[in-house]
């Protein structure tokens, strides 16, 4: 997959479209193209091309409480972070057309693969399945953010697109999870290594797992997580052994990713040069940890950093705490290795010297902190080809744990089968830490399980829909974006916290987005908007 990447930029250019209303006009695309099997597996990769994007893998940290945008790059998403934002905004309007730009790409393949010779009937099936998948997978997302959505399953013509009317999100998720669940059928468990990176089975049924996870159908969880963790039918999957490791390029199509977003060749990304200290990216450090995701790892011992007989000493925070902490988020007198293979000790402190990379420099972390997952150092400029991994093996067992305590179905077997391994994975080796607590109760359960949840998965994108799907986003996001500890001229909490940003989300406003303001001016089926847009 890596390697055709540069085949889908160019059959995007044929396929492509800015905006849900905008059709297909060259002649070329349809009188020509649809000849060969290679026809077809090239316009699929320009679907591929299309599923998602690296500025919205990482920049929806900043979306949530992981995470500080403090430039408002990557579309806006400060501002909306910060609830300052509407229907015109950048990210509202630019996500919208990007998920229906594949939708469009996806109805193409669909509508025309069978007009191809020289292939099977296997091969054809599989081609419609993988862009039924992306598809759905967009309409997930649609859904996800906007609630009510079109719900485009063919090619529109212009006057279509502009008459469109909204679905229920309820009725979008239903088309979504049959979608998933019919293609299933379809799709091999494996591929060959020149396919590598292309939708399995197990990719349709662990985010059909999502989307049940994201609506609350925790007995259809528990049936879509049982189909990857008690049976290899549907692939052989596991803990790959170094955390750390894990989100680099060395580890690629390792047995715990189920779905990553393909790199390499003409495809690459240059995030890391945006959260990366300044003296390791060379450029300002503007998406940023912030000290609530840091307080969220856990100590050693298993005990939350605020719990009695945690052993947190505020004087020496970093000391004793999950080992996922260092591996994910680099802080004051952590060690990095750069580009150049010098070791550099990153100061963020006030007063530190050099002040490159503490909270006085104007291109600093603002909170004193910056990350380290998914720094890629065999970029050449900067430019890594690393794989996003958009699910993992990780993932599923923790979905499968929330589910069964949302059933209050969980047990030592289920610990033992999902919180253990993972925190084993990680480092931790106290049996406090490992071992199931049978006097915690359903709430208490819910809590370790979302912290793990944040821990395990932090910058990877999913802790803004976790926030909004437990419906605390209102409380998380209607609080002071907090730093490091600081004194002096700094504006401080009570404790000496740094506070760098106050933001505001209004419920339930602010828990879906608007329709875009462009979308509703070209057509008035779209309206009423979102409640309080």
């Amino acid at each position: 997959m890596k390697r055709i990447f540069t085949i889908a930029i160019m059959v995007a250019g044929l396929l492509s479209c800015e905006d849900v209303d905008q059709p297909i006009t060259r002649e070329f695309t349809e009188s020509s193209f649809w000849k060969t099997e290679k026809d077809a597996l090239d316009a699929l990769t320009a679907c591929y091309e299309n599923m998602y994007t690296a500025d919205y893998f990482f920049a929806n940290d900043a979306l949530s409480d992981n995470a500080y945008n403090k430039s408002n790059s990557f579309d806006g998403v400060g501002q909306i972070a910060s609830g300052g934002y509407d229907a015109r905004t950048a990210r509202v309007v630019n996500e919208w057309n990007f998920h229906y730009a594949a939708i469009r790409k996806c109805n193409i393949v669909i509508e025309n693969v069978d007009r191809i010779s020289g292939s099977t009937p296997e091969m054809i099936n599989r081609i419609k399945a993988e862009a039924r998948f992306i598809r759905a997978f967009s309409l997930f997302h649609l859904a996800t953010w906007y609630g009510d959505v079109p719900l485009v399953t063919n090619v529109l013509t212009l006057s279509e697109a502009t008459s469109l009317q909204r679905t229920a999100a309820s009725d979008v998720i239903a088309f979504v999870r049959d979608e998933l669940n019919d293609i299933q059928q379809h799709l091999p468990v494996s591929y060959g290594e020149a396919d590598r990176g292309r939708i399995t089975k197990a990719a349709a049924i662990g985010i059909r797992a999502r989307v049940n996870l994201y609506t609350g159908n925790w007995n259809d969880v528990v049936i879509d997580c049982e189909k990857l963790i008690n049976s290899t039918e549907n692939g052989a999957f596991a803990l790959y052994d170094n955390y750390e490791a894990l989100f680099t390029v060395g580890a690629e199509y390792n047995d715990e990713i189920i779905l990553d977003l393909q790199f390499g060749g003409a495809r690459l990304q240059s995030i890391q040069r945006f959260f990366l200290p300044q003296t390791v990216g060379k450029l300002r450090s503007n998406l940023v940890p912030t000290k609530s995701l840091v307080d969220d790892y856990i100590m050693t011992n298993g005990k939350a950093i605020s719990d009695a007989g945690s052993g947190f000493d505020e004087s020496d925070p970093y000391a004793n705490r999950d080992p996922r902490l260092e591996a994910t988020i680099v802080h004051h007198n952590s060690e990095i290795v750069d580009f150049d293979g010098s070791t550099q000790t990153i100061l963020t402190e006030p007063g530190a010297d050099p002040i490159t990379n503490t909270i006085e420099d104007q291109g600093a972390s603002a909170t004193g902190f910056y990350f380290r997952k998914y720094y890629d150092r065999t970029a050449t400029n900067y430019n890594s080809s690393v794989n996003l991994i958009l699910l993992r093996y990780a993932d599923v067992l923790l979905m499968y744990a929330e589910a069964k305590n949302e059933l209050n179905q969980f047990s030592t077997e289920v610990w033992d089968k999902t919180i253990k391994p993972i925190r084993q994975r990680a480092g931790f080796t106290e049996p406090s830490a490992l071992d199931f607590d049978p006097a915690l109760l359903q709430e208490s359960l819910r809590e370790v399980i979302r912290r793990e949840r944040r821990s395990e998965l932090a910058f990877e994108g999913l802790r803004v829909f976790d926030i909004r799907r437990w419906q605390i986003a209102d409380q998380v996001l209607n609080q002071p974006v907090k730093g490091i500890k600081v004194s002096g001229q700094f504006p401080q909490d009570e404790h000496g916290y740094l506070i760098v940003e106050q933001r505001t989300f209004q419920a339930p406003k602010h828990y879906l987005w608007p329709i875009p303001q462009s979308e509703v001016d070209q057509n008035n089926n779209l309206n009423p908007n979102n409640p309080g847009w």
